[in-house]
């Protein structure tokens, strides 16, 4: 399915993959939905305070991310884009647990994109 194949969240084993566009520099700390890229990629948009200088705007992104979706620092790793705005995010973990806790977070903020998960 094509929406599928849009969603920012990819089930592998040992965790989910999680495509982001970060904005730095941004006057809140903010998880501000899922859009689509001009590379064709839906990417969950997330805007932080920090500069983009010294990994200062990924450490934000990795403590915003964990403090919404309530899970621990030390399960985020950035796999693709540390220097770049479009990154991709592993988190690592119980992978059904995840996907659970994600998909509540989709519902109770429901962002008029596409919030389908691909396992």
């Amino acid at each position: 399915m094509a929406s599928e194949q849009a969603a920012p969240f990819l089930a592998t084993g040992g965790g989910l993959k999680v495509a982001v566009k970060l904005n730095p520099k941004a006057s809140a700390n903010r998880v501000g939905g899922v859009a689509a890229g001009g590379d064709g990629k839906t990417r969950l948009k997330v805007s932080v305070t920090a500069a983009a200088e010294g990994g200062k705007a990924n450490a934000a992104l990795i403590k915003l991310l964990a403090k919404t979706w309530r899970l621990p620092k030390t399960a985020f790793k950035i796999t693709a884009g540390p220097a770049s705005r479009r990154k991709t995010l592993f988190i690592e973990g119980d992978t059904e647990i995840l996907l659970e806790n994600v998909q509540r977070w989709l519902e109770r903020h429901p962002f008029g994109g596409n919030g389908t998960i691909r396992r």
